[in-house]
């Protein structure tokens, strides 16, 4: 389409576009304005001569014989004819009528004329366009009744009009010349200007695949910054997703290369062994450990949608949420013989949030309080003073030791003892992050055991 075109064309080719149609109607403003001059110069030049004329002719024009008597000035007039390079008329007349010397119908001035203040206009004489010089005075002494005589002389308008038409046509070819001179300019300072911006591509087409240093700024033009500034932020981002990505796959080959060698260990084992108590204890162990590598794997993939996922926020109800997380954990609770409880008014509590990942997250922290801690263990949702909602868990374990506490939120941080993989506070404290909050983790009440919460949301 015409208008793709457009918007695809070459930096250069925009500013030829814009600025050359701007040029050429500047050009044809200042030839029409030329034209104005032009007309006005030459009438100001010929109207001398013209001017000249008349007055010589007037010098010509006696009435000291009582009567009106004209001594025409041939030579004037053969000099005049030759100067203008025309056919010249004049016309002597009187303003009774009686008198009338030379070229009769030679048309008057339109509006109010004043005595001795020669007038100069345009007009049509024997169906030629004539310039006409005109002057009017008393006659002293008067003849007759006449009072006045009037002075005409007419001169063709070739020589004007030949003389105007050079002036514009040098006019349009210096205009012409500048204006070419402008385009090339344009041309050599748009490629001279742009060439930073060939630099810079040629420089960024010239790094590694792997390269994600940001790009240098020393020797760019300031009009430049903005769009190496966002090509560098996008490469931070860029890196940071690869560097997200390969820690992935780092926690994922470092979590599961163990359980799947003790898996194959343990399936091995069975195999090879023929009482049937012990097959079936060593079968019990395979099974522990599958579900071990299967809460793994899925607090692995969870820890990577948190991390670069997009957020799926939504408007939901903190109390059903906590209930379902509940229902979903009250066999490990049963099993355990643990004594779980929910903090969830009928009243809902609205809150703004990823619904799947801020499950997974209370979900971790409740399976964290079930199995490392001690009973009462009690899931509540819940609004601080300050606005923010608040999921929390609370147990009466031993809580936290000092070096964990330190390190709680880091992946693969984990106790001694501990089979869990390490990556339930981590995958918890991402999820907060991601939804603006934080992990507050503190001694539970009456001092015993950890009340671990995410807090986010508006202050």
């Amino acid at each position: 389409m015409p208008w793709n075109r457009i918007t695809q064309a070459t930096l250069k080719a925009r500013l030829l576009g814009v600025l050359l149609p701007g040029m050429a109607l500047v050009l044809a403003l200042s030839l029409w304005l030329t034209h104005g001059d032009a007309v006005r110069a030459a009438n100001a030049a010929f109207d001398r001569s013209l001017l000249g004329a008349v007055k010589g002719l007037d010098l010509n024009v006696s009435t000291s014989s009582g009567g009106l008597s004209v001594e025409q000035p041939y030579r004037l007039f053969e000099f005049f004819e030759l100067a203008s390079a025309g056919m010249v008329h004049y016309r002597v007349a009187t303003d009774d009528g009686l008198v009338e010397i030379g070229a009769p119908e030679l048309p008057l001035p339109d509006g109010e004329w004043v005595d001795g203040e020669p007038r100069f206009y345009n007009a049509v004489y024997l169906g030629q366009s004539v310039r006409v010089g005109a002057l009017r005075r008393v006659l002293d002494p008067p003849v007759g009744e006449a009072r006045r005589v009037v002075l005409q002389v007419a001169e063709t308008t070739e020589a004007r009009e030949r003389f105007t038409a050079t002036f514009v046509r040098q006019a349009l070819v210096r205009d012409a010349g500048v204006l070419g001179c402008l385009g090339l300019a344009v041309v050599l300072v748009s490629g001279w200007a742009l060439r930073p911006v060939q630099q810079l591509a040629e420089a960024t087409g010239r790094r590694a695949p792997d390269d994600m240093q940001a790009l240098p700024t020393d020797a760019l033009p300031r009009d430049l910054l903005p769009l190496v500034a966002a090509i560098n932020g996008q490469v931070q981002r860029t890196a940071a997703l690869l560097g997200q990505r390969r820690r992935f796959l780092d926690d994922a080959s470092h979590q599961l290369r163990t359980p799947l060698t003790t898996l194959r260990a343990q399936a091995d084992y069975a195999l090879r062994e023929t009482d049937p108590a012990r097959s079936r204890a060593a079968i019990e162990a395979l099974s522990d450990e599958l579900a071990h590598a299967t809460r793994a794997t899925q607090q692995l993939l969870t820890l990577a949608r948190a991390d670069a996922g997009a957020l799926q926020q939504e408007t939901a109800d903190l109390h059903p949420l906590v209930r379902e997380v509940a229902v979903s954990l009250l066999p490990l609770a049963r099993a355990s013989s643990i004594d779980f409880g929910v903090e969830a008014d009928e009243a809902p509590l609205e809150a703004l949030l990823d619904r799947v990942q801020m499950r997974e997250a209370l979900a971790n922290l409740a399976h964290n309080a079930l199995v490392h801690g001690r009973g009462p263990v009690t899931i509540a949702a819940t609004v601080l003073p300050d606005g923010r909602w608040c999921l929390g868990v609370s147990d009466a374990g031993p809580g936290l030791a000092p070096d964990m506490a330190a390190r709680a939120g880091e992946r693969f941080a984990k106790g001694r003892g501990s089979r869990g993989s390490g990556l339930g506070l981590a995958l918890v404290r991402a999820v907060a992050e991601r939804h603006g909050g934080e992990l507050l983790l503190a001694p539970g009440p009456g001092g015993q055991g950890v009340h671990a919460r995410i807090v986010w949301g508006p202050r």
